[in-house]
């Protein structure tokens, strides 16, 4: 039986577990302001801040350097507290070698071909940092800046207003960007993102989160026993550079059937030539829902050891399912451990990659006098 989060912290109470453990009450240190401490310093000075958030249950530490989650600590089943997603505990590591722990993405999730697109009749060549393609926004995508970041207590949910001004031709892209994206922990536990951004030229945006999952805790091993369902009949295959082809393929008879829950690793290894390229999977789930106007259900995330669970919902078209195919082995972790191959996962809320050169994509253009809205929740449950 799955447990929400109200359970889950009522259990601890009983069994007697300390106040502070959980945050302080049943609802976990409701409407306590977000906490502010020193993380580190960037060669050109600049301080970076970590903030540390608490709710519901939900105990969430973020830099104001890239808006990185880096550390989000839940309750299993026998409310015992890990952290679930990868991260360094230094600045400098986030600097040097970090694929894109905990960050956030922009001005464009995922791949550009080329690092080339065409919006109204201008060509426009962006920052190429993976190969011959644009990847993440650039080789100083959001990601690499640090925000501007606000906290705030609204009635019984705690969060963070991270904001930052992307000017015309950063990364090559048309036009100033003025986005905000808003960290919100409900006081049950729930963790919401929010994106917002304006511009005063034509562009275009994709914004996410690359938070690396793994519900047994930060480096416990493999996440290939975590059971995985996405709602998704097709996804999107690439070629050997990752960038879509454009076709939207049936999942049905192949390892990128998600539909009903299964463990990530059933079918990683299927030789299946989508898996060959990528090296595992790292692919675009096309969501039967498409575009909606609030967050729908998506996709559920299970750790059958812990029985942590995660449910995502976003009104985004698209979800992308990373393996952690590149993990190799030569990074350490904030608990001391050594991230391998497959030792954490990222599902990703997102349009779909490459959509400026594939007119069947569902566009994702922004023009000046409207505002670039999207939400993605997190529920969290043991």
């Amino acid at each position: 039986m799955e447990l929400n989060r109200r359970t889950v912290i009522a259990g601890a109470a009983a069994a007697g577990i300390a106040a502070t453990t959980l945050g302080g009450t049943a609802e976990a240190a409701s409407g306590r302001k977000p906490v502010r401490k020193l993380f580190g310093t960037l060669a050109d000075g600049t301080k970076v801040y970590r903030w540390s958030l608490e709710n519901g249950g939900t105990r969430l530490k973020v830099l104001s350097y890239g808006g990185i989650v880096q550390s989000l600590e839940l309750p299993d089943r026998h409310c015992r507290y890990a952290n679930v997603v990868a991260g360094f505990d230094n600045v400098a590591d986030y600097v040097a070698k970090s694929p894109y722990f905990g960050a956030l993405i922009g001005r464009y999730g995922n791949r550009i071909g080329k690092g080339r697109f065409t919006l109204d009749g201008t060509a426009y060549q962006l920052s190429v940092n993976d190969g011959d393609n644009s990847l993440h926004g650039g080789a100083q995508g959001f990601d690499k800046h640090v925000w501007d970041v606000e906290p705030f207590v609204k009635g019984s949910d705690v969060g963070l207003h991270l904001h930052y001004t992307s000017v015309d031709g950063e990364m090559g892209y048309p036009g100033t960007l003025r986005t905000t994206v808003t960290y919100t922990l409900t006081r049950h536990g729930d963790w919401r993102i929010d994106y917002a951004a304006t511009t005063d030229k034509a562009t275009v945006v994709n914004l996410t989160s690359h938070v690396y999952w793994n519900l047994a805790g930060e480096g416990s091993g493999t996440i290939e026993d975590h059971e995985l369902t996405i709602a998704a009949s097709r996804y999107t295959p690439t070629d050997s550079g990752l960038i879509p082809t454009g076709e939207l393929a049936g999942v049905a008879g192949t390892p990128f059937d998600f539909r009903h829950a299964k463990p990530v690793g059933r079918d990683i290894r299927a030789g299946h030539e989508q898996q060959v390229l990528a090296k595992g999977y790292d692919h675009n789930w096309v969501l039967d829902k498409g575009i909606t106007a609030r967050p729908e259900h998506v996709a559920t995330l299970r750790d059958p050891r812990s029985g942590r669970t995660l449910k995502i919902a976003t009104d985004q078209p698209g979800l992308q399912f990373y393996s952690g195919n590149f993990l190799d082995g030569t990074l350490t972790g904030t608990g001391g451990r050594t991230y391998r191959q497959g030792d954490a996962l990222c599902l990703e809320t997102q349009h779909f990659p490459d959509s400026p050169n594939h007119a069947n994509f569902p566009s994702t253009v922004l023009r000046p006098g409207r505002t670039y809205r999207t939400s993605t929740l997190h529920t969290f449950g043991a």
